[in-house]
């Protein structure tokens, strides 16, 4: 088969398209047909050589799928050869097969494309643990989502509104803020010119969920933005990974901080999210509350292009790379 492959850490011109040897499904995997699959962020980091991947796993990048099983491993029950799919993975997803195993599967859901489905997994999976499982958002709860122009930041605008929450987002334009309010968002806040904090006092006692995607740069004024009892929940460190932390704040708010990816997770517990996200998530995708947002499709070989898109920083929703054409 092929796949994409790292030549050495660098830019986006080190990714190659080369023939590598077939993933085998070990015990409680299946082997996956890859249709599609996206970029993520954590992508571009090991590509750089700043995020390596969990021991035992591979090193060819993507973590999601979308596909159909080919094979089925030594135990692997309730899934048939055929079956169309969709998975989280914790690597390999940038190829033509991939092993995966089978606690980590979702159904494509109805009315969603096979394509679309390779995108799917990492935001639902990310969203749903961090803002849901953990951040425990509700019904009139406010959620502030970092960065709302993103594949996880037009998911979470959508599940936010769903649960019947306020949502409120950062984004760089007009426009790409005019997009975010077209998908749900209530609050809508230029990062450029204006201070997140402040817009968001206007209109609200503060944001009792906060998603970001920042980390050190916006650690302070993100516990500023907590209501009462607030949840800040940290999934990445665009802006950095050190910063002071004010305890007295947090005190005075009763507020936690929270701060967790998924690859590194262990296999029962990821599967416990995607167990999760199947029961109560997937019913949204499928009665259209929430829709998967594509901003771009790549082809697969052509995977440096798509990773300069999405380092530019210009595409609305994900960056999807198709294994088929």
């Amino acid at each position: 088969m092929y796949a994409i492959t790292i030549r050495e850490p660098g830019g986006p011109e080190v990714l190659e398209w080369t023939e590598v040897e077939d993933p085998v499904p070990g015990p409680g995997e299946v082997l996956v047909d890859v249709a599609a699959t996206a970029v993520n962020r954590a992508d571009l980091l090991q590509r750089q050589g700043l995020y390596p991947p969990p021991p035992g796993v591979t090193d060819t990048l993507g973590l999601e799928c979308s596909g159909t099983i080919a094979e089925l491993g030594e135990g692997v029950e309730g899934w048939q050869v055929g079956n169309e799919v969709c998975a989280l993975l914790a690597g390999g997803g940038y190829a033509e097969k991939v092993a995966v195993p089978a606690g980590q599967l979702l159904p494509v859901p109805a009315e969603v494309e096979l394509l679309t489905a390779g995108g799917l997994p990492e935001v639902a999976c990310t969203v749903w643990a961090n803002v849901v499982m953990h951040g425990k958002l509700g019904k009139g709860d406010v959620l502030l989502v970092h960065g709302g122009a993103g594949g996880i930041g037009t998911h979470a605008i959508q599940v936010g509104k769903a649960l019947g929450a306020t949502v409120a987002v950062t984004a760089g334009s007009p426009e790409r803020l005019e997009r975010c309010r077209q998908l749900g968002a209530d609050i809508t806040i230029n990062y450029r010119e204006q201070d997140f904090v402040a817009e968001l006092k206007k209109v609200t006692d503060g944001a009792d969920v906060i998603l970001d995607n920042m980390g050190a740069s916006y650690l302070d004024r993100n516990i500023d933005a907590l209501a009462m009892n607030g949840r800040l929940v940290v999934i990445g460190f665009q802006g950095g990974v050190k910063a002071e932390l004010n305890i007295g704040k947090l005190l005075g708010k009763r507020g936690s901080v929270f701060a967790a990816g998924l690859r590194g997770r262990p296999l029962e517990e990821k599967a416990a999210i995607v167990s999760d996200v199947r029961a109560h998530l997937w019913p949204l995708l499928e009665n259209g509350s929430v829709k998967p947002i594509v901003g771009q499709v790549v082809p697969l070989a052509e995977a440096s292009k798509a990773h300069e898109a999405l380092a530019e920083g210009s595409v609305f929703g994900k960056v999807i790379l198709a294994a088929k054409s």
